[in-house]
């Protein structure tokens, strides 16, 4: 039996942690989470994660949710994911993971669903978008300047919930909201994150990912929407 249940939807947050079971070689099954019937709003998903997002992972030990704490208690429970709490690059590690998990997350968030968070007024949604837009342009440079000092936990040659998290991250700045204008981002802008999105995409937990989620030949330094072979993204 799988020791895990990862509730999923496609090109969703739950991508990030199926990355990490995927390269840890953790068994695991996943329970299609149908946003085109909005299960995440019904009450048996609310049983697993009360605000109603995904993902949720269930273990032994008890459900979790929150990406970050998922990808965090993976990597302390499993190792191989990132430092652990005995080493020298721990600290700097779980800085930055919060920063994305806290910071460039929601900013993501915010400007593929402003309606969430400004209300019904196209205008106010406009400028809500626009203002995350900027901010995480910054947020990805701050990053950039991050990746190019090495640290083991953002070596490309080290993969762990770091890479895979930011991953994913650049592969729907890349891609949503469908209708809005690309012109905000560019993959090449952040040549060191860009190099880290060509690393994670070369390995065998994409593979399984692409085939899982239908991500397309190139999910990460040239991503297409998914075509999933059940569910949808949005």
């Amino acid at each position: 039996m799988s020791a895990y249940i990862l509730h999923y939807a496609p090109d969703n947050a739950s991508l990030i942690v199926r990355l990490a079971l995927e390269h840890r070689r953790l068994p695991y099954r996943t329970r299609l989470v149908n946003r085109a019937a909005a299960e995440q709003a019904g009450a048996a998903y609310r049983a697993l994660n009360p605000h109603g997002l995904i993902p949720v992972l269930e273990t032994p030990q008890g459900t979790l949710f929150e990406t970050g704490a998922i990808l965090l208690w993976l990597a302390d429970r499993h190792g191989g994911l990132a430092p652990s709490p005995d080493m020298r690059d721990r600290a700097g590690f779980l800085k930055w993971l919060f920063f994305v998990s806290n910071t460039l997350h929601p900013a993501l968030r915010m400007t593929f669903y402003p309606e969430k968070y400004a209300g019904p007024d196209k205008l106010h949604q406009a400028a809500l978008r626009k203002t995350m837009q900027t901010a995480i342009a910054t947020h990805l440079g701050t990053l950039d300047a991050v990746a190019a000092q090495c640290p083991v936990w953002l070596d490309p040659a080290h993969p762990g919930v770091m890479h895979f998290y930011l991953a994913a991250c650049l592969r729907w700045c890349a891609l949503y909201p469908s209708d809005a204008d690309r012109g905000w981002f560019r993959l090449a802008d952040t040549p060191h994150l860009r190099n880290l999105c060509a690393a994670v995409e070369a390995l065998p937990c994409t593979r399984a990912a692409q085939d899982a989620e239908g991500l397309g030949p190139t999910p990460f330094t040239a991503p297409c929407l998914a075509t999933p072979p059940e569910g949808s993204a949005t």
